[in-house]
């Protein structure tokens, strides 16, 4: 029986990718079988209620799925989201995520979280969302990160935000456009306008 309820993981996993004990028995699959598959070496346990196929291969952004699975409502920022669309020299060894206002402070698991408060448009607005490992990854397109590190200049440096931007606008990631929109949904467009007017 546990080699049935193997294979059934392996096509819900094919593209690599985590399963929660609450998604797997959705699929009638009892969190025991989980256990015995971690015992026989087939499934890791990554995190609390949180599995994987040992042989799954990781790339670059696991740790972004694998937080994105735990706290799918939440959206990977700041210096993450930064790393994620590659312009950045910053390497964060937390993972970045914004939830909104008035959500309850979720537990850290394995992976280090840093959560920042958003509200409004300021956490509604300039989502993407891009498959990573199978998982549904949210993450603020460049232009709203660059808006976003400005807002934030003092958790994360103004020297960080003026890097962001002169990067991004280095790489072509956003138009002086999408960065007034965001600018202004985040009430910062008086103080990155110097800085916008120096690059563009």
């Amino acid at each position: 029986m546990t080699d049935i309820i193997y294979h059934k993981l392996k096509k819900i996993l094919i593209n690599g990718g985590f399963i929660r004990v609450r998604d797997a028995q959705k699929k009638g699959i009892h969190h025991e079988y989980l256990r015995r598959l971690v015992n026989d070496g087939q499934l890791v346990r990554v995190d609390r209620g949180m599995y994987r196929l040992t042989n799954a291969k990781q790339s670059k952004g696991y740790s972004y799925a694998q937080v994105s699975k735990k706290y799918p409502r939440g959206v990977i920022c700041l210096l993450s989201a930064l790393r994620f669309h590659e312009f950045t020299t910053q390497l964060p060894w937390q993972v970045w995520m914004a939830i909104d206002e008035k959500t309850r402070l979720p537990k850290s698991g394995s992976v280090s979280m840093k959560f920042v408060r958003f509200s409004g448009k300021a956490f509604t607005e300039g989502v993407v969302v891009h498959e990573v490992d199978g998982v549904k990854v949210r993450v603020y397109n460049p232009a709203k990160t660059v808006a976003d590190c400005f807002k934030f200049r003092n958790k994360i440096g103004l020297d960080v935000a003026m890097e962001a931007l002169k990067e991004g606008r280095r790489f072509r990631k956003f138009t002086a456009d999408e960065l007034s929109k965001y600018a202004r949904i985040n009430r910062v467009l008086n103080v990155m306008m110097p800085y916008m007017e120096a690059i563009f």
